[in-house]
C-alpha cells in the first residue's frame, strides 16, 4: 500500500480529545468485536490499569501508565486486519466508525500494540500479534501464528502516556468517568451490553462497571424531543436525563453524543444559572447528585469529527451546518430543567428570597429594580457584589425602557388616548428616582461612619486616622485649581454647600509642622465656595486645622485662623484674593460671607475667641459664633465632634426611615 505519514496524521488530531478518549476508543472497539459474534450473551471486557512503580506525592497509588483492554470478540481476521491498515477504513461506518481511533491512541501514548486470536476455519485458530507504528507503516513487527486455543478475542495494550496525558489514581474514579463516558452505550444497549470489568493489572480490586449504573438514575423521560431549525427540513434531537450521584467535583452538564460516545460536555450553569452546584435528595441522607442531559441525534452523528473531539459544526448556524451548537443545548438545558421538577422551582425560590435578603438590608435602593427584575440569568448563590452588578445593569435596562416608552407617549400627541399607559410611566420613574434618594441616603449614612471612624482616639488620645478626616470632607493634593467639585462631602458641614462651585483655595498659610508635613499643609488651605457668580450670592470660606493640632493661637500675629479667614475675605473683595474663576468673582461690600474654621478646641483657644475675639459659644459648648457687621462677614469655629454630631442629627429621620423604622 502508499505509505502514510503518520506522525503528520496524529500531529493534526484537534486538542479537543482528552486522556480518557482513546481508552474509550479501544473499549467500545472491544464492544463492536463481541457484537459481530454469535455470542448471545456471556461477553465480556476486561480493563486493567498499568501503573508505574513510583507512587504519587502524597499518596500510596501508583501513577496510572497505561491500560490493557480485553475482550472475547471476533478477534483480528485477516479482513479486519485489512481494514486496520487502510486510512480512512469504511467497515465499520454503519457503526459510526471513522477510521481514525488508532490515531487517537497514538496522540496519546508512546506504545500500542495489539494481540489477537482469530478463527481461520472451523477447527483453525490464528493469533496475531503487532505493534502500530509511527512512521510509515500504520502495522509493525507483525507475527502470526498458529494456536491451540479455542477461544477468539482481542488484547489491546496502551502504555506510556504521551505529555498532557493524566489519569486519575482511584480505581473507582476511573470507574465513574468511564461509566459517565460510556452511558449512551450502556442505555442503549441494554441487557445486551457485555459485561466490563475494571481491575489492577493482577485482577485485583475488580469493579464491574455495569453495576456502577447504580449510581445514576434516569429521571422519566416524558416528551424529551426537539427539532430545529424551524423551518424544514428539521432536524430531530432526543435528549435523556440523568442523575448522577457521588459526583465529586463534577458538575451538571449537557453532553453531545455521537455514535453511542459523549463527544463534547457544556456546563448547563451557562444557560441556566441555578444548575450551578450539586443538588441533594429531598431525604434523610440528602444524597448529593449533579444533573447530566445526553442528547442524540442523526445530525450529531454526520457531524461528528474524525477524532470524534468534537463536532463540524460552531456555537451558530452556518451555511454547511444549519443547527448551531448553541441552540441544542439551549433546548437540552430547557428540558433539563422541566425534568427536575421541584427541585429547580426551589432552587429558583431561594435565589429570588437570597437576593430580596441582601437588598432588604444592604441595598435598598435596587427595592424597586428588583421588583421588575427577571432573575433568571443571576448566579443562583451569587455574592453581594454580583447581585448590584447584576441589579445595576437591570437598573439602567429600565431607565432606558421607561425614557423610550416617555417618548412614546409624547409622540402620540394625545394624552387622553394613553392615561393609562402615562399613570403606569409616571410610577415607574418615580420608583426609580426614590431609588437613587434612598442609595444617596445610604451613601451618606456610610461617609458618616468613615468619618466617626476616622476621628477615633486611641489610649494615648491620639488621633488613628487624622489624616484622612480632610480626605472625606474634600480630597487633599492635586491641582487646587481645578479639583471636581463633587467629590467633596462639605454637606457633612452645610448643606448649602450642595449648590456651591468650589473657585479656590489658596496655600502657604501658618506654620508647617515638620512631624506632618504635607498633611498639614494641606489642611491650612483656604477653601473658597460660591453657586452663581452674581452679586448677591454669599460666599463660603472653609479653613479645616488638623485634628489635635494645638497653637492656634500665637499672640502679637495675625496666624491665627480667625484673622486668616477676615483677611482673606477682604482680599476676595478687594479682588486681590487667588481664585480660578474667569471672569473673576465679583464680592462687593453688601455680599454676605460664612467663615467656617473646623479645629479641636482647647482650652486656651476657647478663652481666646471668648475674651480676644468676641465669639459666643453655643448651648451645646462644642463650637463659636460671630457676627461681624462691618465685614457682612458670619463666623463659626466648631470642633470636629460637632460637626459629626451635628451632620449625624440632621440625617437621623433619614436613616431611621432607610432602615424602617418609624419616626
Amino acid at each position: 500500500m502508499s505509505k502514510i505519514n503518520i506522525g503528520r496524521a496524529v500531529q493534526n488530531i484537534l486538542p479537543r480529545t482528552n486522556s480518557y478518549t482513546p481508552l474509550i476508543e479501544v473499549i467500545v472497539n472491544a464492544i463492536e468485536s463481541i457484537e459481530e459474534t454469535d455470542i448471545e450473551s456471556g461477553g465480556r471486557v476486561e480493563i486493567r490499569v498499568l501503573r508505574s512503580e513510583h507512587s504519587e506525592s502524597g499518596t500510596a497509588l501508583h501513577m496510572v501508565e497505561g491500560f490493557e483492554v480485553s475482550d472475547n470478540g471476533i478477534g483480528f481476521s485477516d479482513d479486519h486486519r485489512e481494514s486496520f491498515d487502510t486510512l480512512y477504513t469504511d467497515q465499520k461506518i454503519k457503526k459510526g466508525g471513522r477510521g481514525f481511533g488508532r490515531f487517537v491512541c497514538l496522540r496519546h501514548f508512546e506504545d500500542f500494540r495489539i494481540e489477537s486470536v482469530y478463527r481461520v476455519d472451523e477447527d483453525r485458530f490464528m493469533v496475531r500479534k503487532f505493534s502500530v507504528g509511527r512512521r510509515n507503516e500504520i502495522i509493525e513487527n507483525e507475527v502470526i501464528t498458529e494456536t491451540r486455543s479455542t477461544n477468539t478475542g482481542t488484547m489491546v495494550r496502551l502504555y506510556g502516556p504521551m505529555e498532557g496525558t493524566s489519569f486519575d489514581l482511584r480505581l473507582d474514579t476511573i470507574a465513574k468517568v468511564l461509566v459517565q463516558r460510556l452511558l449512551p452505550f450502556l442505555i442503549e444497549e441494554g441487557d445486551a451490553c457485555p459485561k466490563m470489568v475494571l481491575s489492577e493489572r493482577d485482577g485485583s480490586e475488580a469493579i464491574i462497571l455495569n453495576q456502577y449504573l447504580r449510581f445514576i438514575e434516569e429521571i422519566e423521560e416524558g416528551n424529551c424531543r426537539f427539532k430545529l431549525p424551524v423551518i424544514p427540513p428539521q432536524e430531530e434531537f432526543r435528549v435523556r436525563i440523568f442523575k448522577i450521584y457521588e459526583p465529586r467535583n463534577q458538575k451538571n452538564q449537557i453532553s453531545l453524543v455521537a455514535h453511542r460516545r459523549e463527544v463534547s460536555e457544556t456546563s448547563l450553569r451557562r444557560y441556566i444559572p441555578e444548575f450551578e452546584d450539586a443538588f441533594y435528595e429531598d431525604s434523610d441522607d440528602e444524597q448529593k447528585y449533579i444533573v447530566k442531559a445526553y442528547v442524540f441525534g442523526d445530525y450529531l452523528d454526520r457531524h461528528v469529527s474524525v477524532e470524534r473531539g468534537g463536532f463540524r459544526f460552531g456555537l451558530d448556524p452556518e451555511m454547511h451546518a444549519p443547527v448551531g451548537k448553541r441552540d441544542i443545548e439551549i433546548n437540552a438545558a430547557e428540558i433539563a430543567r422541566e425534568a427536575i421538577g421541584n427541585e429547580f422551582l426551589d432552587r429558583k425560590a431561594i435565589k429570588r428570597e437570597h437576593v430580596e435578603r441582601h437588598v432588604e438590608a444592604e441595598a435598598p435602593w435596587f427595592d424597586s429594580v428588583l421588583d421588575e427584575s427577571d432573575l433568571t440569568e443571576l448566579r443562583w448563590n451569587a455574592s453581594p457584589d454580583q447581585i448590584e452588578k447584576f441589579l445595576h445593569a437591570e437598573k439602567l435596562a429600565q431607565e432606558s425602557e421607561i425614557r423610550e416608552r416617555i417618548d412614546a407617549i409624547v409622540a402620540e400627541g394625545s394624552l387622553d388616548m394613553i392615561e393609562g399607559d402615562v399613570a403606569e410611566v409616571v410610577r415607574r420613574a418615580s420608583d426609580k428616582h426614590r431609588d437613587d434618594l434612598v442609595r444617596y441616603v445610604a451613601f451618606r449614612g456610610a461617609i458618616l461612619e468613615l468619618l466617626g471612624q476616622s476621628l477615633a482616639r486611641d489610649e494615648d488620645g491620639e488621633y488613628f486616622l487624622a489624616g484622612a478626616v480632610h480626605d472625606i470632607l474634600f480630597p487633599r493634593g492635586g491641582d487646587p485649581d481645578w479639583m471636581p467639585f463633587d467629590h467633596h462631602n462639605l454637606w457633612i458641614l452645610d448643606e448649602r454647600l450642595n449648590f456651591a462651585n468650589y473657585l479656590a483655595s489658596d496655600q502657604d498659610l501658618g506654620d508647617v509642622d515638620p512631624d506632618r508635613g504635607s498633611d498639614q499643609a494641606a489642611y491650612d488651605q483656604r477653601l473658597l465656595f460660591r453657586g452663581e457668580d452674581v452679586e448677591e450670592n454669599p460666599v463660603t470660606i472653609i479653613a479645616l486645622k488638623y485634628p489635635g493640632r494645638e497653637g492656634l493661637v500665637k499672640d502679637g500675629t495675625a496666624e491665627n485662623p480667625v484673622d486668616q479667614v477676615i483677611n482673606y475675605v477682604e482680599e476676595i473683595r478687594d479682588g486681590s484674593g487667588e481664585t480660578a474663576a474667569e471672569p473673576p468673582i465679583r464680592v462687593p461690600r453688601n455680599t454676605p460671607a460664612y467663615g467656617y474654621i473646623i479645629c479641636d478646641l482647647s482650652p486656651e483657644f476657647e478663652k481666646w475667641l471668648i475674651e480676644g475675639r468676641n465669639f459666643t459659644p453655643m448651648p451645646d459648648g462644642l463650637g463659636f459664633f460671630r457676627w461681624i457687621s462691618g465685614g457682612n462677614l458670619y463666623m463659626e469655629v466648631l470642633s470636629w465632634e460637632k460637626v459629626l454630631k451635628d451632620a449625624e442629627m440632621r440625617n437621623y429621620f433619614f436613616f431611621r426611615r432607610l432602615r424602617g423604622l418609624s419616626i
